[in-house]
């Protein structure tokens, strides 16, 4: 990997570089800008939940809470009542692990307004995602089903069925990090175009406009698809045991 910005073409650069490179056991590894970003989102998520934890503490019952706190709340209710409406009695086991998903997933895909290459623009960020994905709907499936259930449910309604079953099963992590990176990755590419051909008067106040769609837009709408999935999958996983 070259440490120059990948370009297409002039100044077109897609803010992919490898910053430093190491040797692992004679393997040469690259830190690239995907680590730096998803570093500093992973930073300002954990500066974010400390700031809120301490609010939350220091709150007084007498007084009106202030604006920062109002945000918590608010932010907290939306995203209690869409996991409690979509996986209902098995919300409270989960609650946590979507949270930190959507909170994550949500900042690395605005990212881009920070003036960062969005994380989740790489498919070695998203992929690992559809694994954490894929092992709670595995975990929960020999848990609630048993081994008898899950086999049952791959051989549903014919034997002959087994093996298509196992491929929509194995299809799961791909399908949903493909998703959520190709979304993510073609607004960044598109950005990186608008900024390296268009002339520059056709550059003022029409970036704020596109930041909004690709950024803010689209990628609160895989959040939401990424995050609704995750729910729908593991709670079709627990059934109605």
């Amino acid at each position: 990997m070259s440490n120059y910005p990948l370009l297409l073409s002039g100044d077109v650069d897609f803010m992919v570089k490898g910053i430093f490179k190491y040797n692992c056991f004679g393997h040469e590894v690259w830190i690239t800008t995907t680590h730096v970003c998803a570093l500093i989102v992973m930073l300002i998520l954990i500066v974010f939940a400390a700031c809120a934890g301490r609010a939350v503490r220091n709150a007084d019952i007498d007084k009106a809470p202030g604006t920062f706190l109002n945000i918590v709340e608010l932010l907290m209710d939306f995203l209690d009542g869409v996991i409690n409406s979509t996986m209902g009695k098995n919300a409270a086991k989960f609650v946590n692990y979507i949270l930190t998903l959507f909170l994550f997933i949500f900042l690395s895909n605005i990212s881009g307004l920070l003036g960062l290459r969005p994380p989740t623009a790489d498919y070695g960020v998203t992929f690992p995602l559809g694994l954490i994905t894929f092992g709670l709907i595995t975990f929960n499936k020999f848990k609630h089903q048993k081994v008898s259930g899950v086999i049952k449910g791959l051989c549903d309604p014919w034997v002959f069925w087994l093996p298509i079953n196992l491929i929509g099963d194995f299809a799961v992590p791909i399908s949903l990090s493909l998703r959520l990176f190709a979304n993510v990755l073609s607004g960044t590419v598109m950005m990186a175009l608008y900024y390296g051909l268009l002339p520059i008067f056709v550059k003022i106040g029409i970036p704020a406009v596109l930041h909004i769609y690709f950024d803010l837009f689209s990628g609160a709408i895989q959040t939401y698809v990424f995050c609704m999935l995750t729910m729908t999958y593991v709670s079709d996983a627990i059934g109605t045991d």
